[in-house]
């Protein structure tokens, strides 16, 4: 792969001469998304070598090394190892002005690949204690390329660059693994976000809800809230044909899920932001005679508004407490910090729209539906204004009611969709330099 990698360097570095030319003629926009047009191909190389090779979150180390070396090779000040294997590249432009962000996640997902692609992982690795398969079934491979990309086309326009951009390699979106620390909100406790101090960030993200070559957004709440719900019922154990002997957390468990259902169906107006409860798991005894002393509840708690969020989980301590309480149970509550609404900047959105149409076209960029999905980009725009927009990449050839989901083995993107997303990239950050600096 190195003897490859150095072929591609040089033609990148021949690439930043020619765009500097370009720019230099007073063409800028032709400078842009002509070099935009000629790193596609590199674009699509590195992502599909680091599809074909995977790493798990927190242990992004191979992948961080390919980006940490390419962002030097361009010049740029790289930090590495911010929260665990997080790369940050920082481009100064010539003139002074704005600090604008570019953000893309690195990890992948414990998945068997079964798409068949010629460059289909086949890594293995352990994940919470089991072996598993390794997929990018996420996306998050196109997503690091796709910056890659960017980076190549704006360090060859550094001296048309009125501000700074900083480029973000985040690990860990997907969740670091259990007892560890990772992801956005670690990035930005290690100081990502500041020295320089951003001043707006952008990132996207690849599904096939959409055809290749569209994109959306929404303005303000995009992406739900998501917590981690666990529930611990601590009853008596006993025999099976002798339950009045005992406390049976198993009954006590299932009461408490009938109940909570209660709390979308019955409790919160969802005329004013929609909100999800759902449990997930439920686990408890060994054997069918015994009835255990403990039953062990998972699931999840999707929400739009802050206070919304903050009233269910109130609601969920109680009903769970007290529907224990009322069985002779105990209960134990735990609601992890999670990440909160994928939250949209209406200022900085209105804004820039007009980018994503200029670079998509106006039939191929639309306004998104709201996602229960969540994303950690979310914990970056509770610092800064943000923009989270998504890239259609399902080929044209499926129908959109069979769209693969991503996190499925069978997940693919067509690699049409990578050019137009590396161009509103590198657009987005220019205009938004501009605009700031005027």
């Amino acid at each position: 792969m190195q003897g490859s990698w150095r072929v591609a360097l040089a033609s990148i570095w021949g690439l930043g001469l020619t765009l500097a030319a370009n720019a230099a003629n007073g063409d800028l926009s032709e400078a842009i998304n002509a070099g935009a047009d000629a790193v596609a191909e590199q674009v699509v190389a590195w992502r599909r070598h680091i599809h074909e090779h995977p790493e798990l979150s927190n242990r992004e180390y191979k992948t961080a090394e390919l980006v940490a070396e390419h962002l030097e090779s361009l010049g740029l000040e790289v930090q590495t190892g911010i929260a665990h294997t997080g790369v940050v590249g920082l481009l100064r432009g010539a003139q002074d002005g704005p600090v604008v962000a570019l953000r893309a996640d690195m990890d992948a997902l414990p998945v068997v690949e079964q798409t068949g692609l010629p460059y289909a992982s086949k890594v293995m690795s352990t994940y919470n204690g089991q072996e598993v398969g390794v997929m990018h079934a996420c996306g998050h491979d196109t997503h690091v390329a796709i910056l890659m990309g960017a980076a190549t086309v704006l360090a060859g326009l550094r001296d048309q660059l009125p501000g700074t951009v900083k480029f973000i390699f985040q690990p860990a979106e997907e969740g670091p693994p259990k007892g560890e620390n990772g992801g956005a909100r670690m990035m930005v406790e290690q100081g990502v976000l500041k020295n320089p101090d951003v001043d707006a960030i952008f990132g996207l993200h690849i599904s096939q809800g959409g055809l290749a070559g569209t994109a959306n957004y929404r303005p303000k709440g995009a992406m739900a809230s998501a917590q981690r719900l666990e529930i611990t019922v601590k009853g008596s154990q006993t025999h099976g044909a002798r339950p009045w002997a005992g406390v049976d957390p198993i009954m006590t468990g299932a009461a408490i899920v009938n109940a909570l259902q209660t709390i979308v169906s019955r409790q919160v107006d969802i005329t004013k932001a929609p909100a999800v409860v759902t449990l997930a798991t439920f686990h408890g005894g060994v054997r069918n005679n015994i009835i255990p002393d403990t039953a062990h509840l998972t699931g999840t708690i999707r929400t739009y508004d802050a206070d919304m969020r903050t009233d269910i989980h109130q609601k969920i301590r109680d009903i769970a407490a007290n529907t224990a309480a009322s069985m002779g149970a105990e209960v134990e509550v735990f609601i992890d910090e999670g990440v909160p609404v994928t939250y949209n900047d209406p200022d900085l959105t209105a804004a820039m729209a007009p980018t994503l149409v200029r670079v998509y076209g106006e039939d191929n960029v639309s306004i998104a539906d709201r996602i229960t999905g969540a994303e950690d980009f979310s914990v970056y725009q509770e610092q800064v204004p943000g923009l989270f927009f998504f890239i259609g990449g399902r080929p044209a050839d499926i129908p959109a009611e069979e769209a693969i989901p991503n996190h499925s083995p069978f997940f693919h993107v067509d690699e049409a969709a990578f050019q137009p997303a590396l161009r509103a990239m590198v657009n987005l950050a220019f205009d938004y330099l501009m605009q700031t600096a005027e």
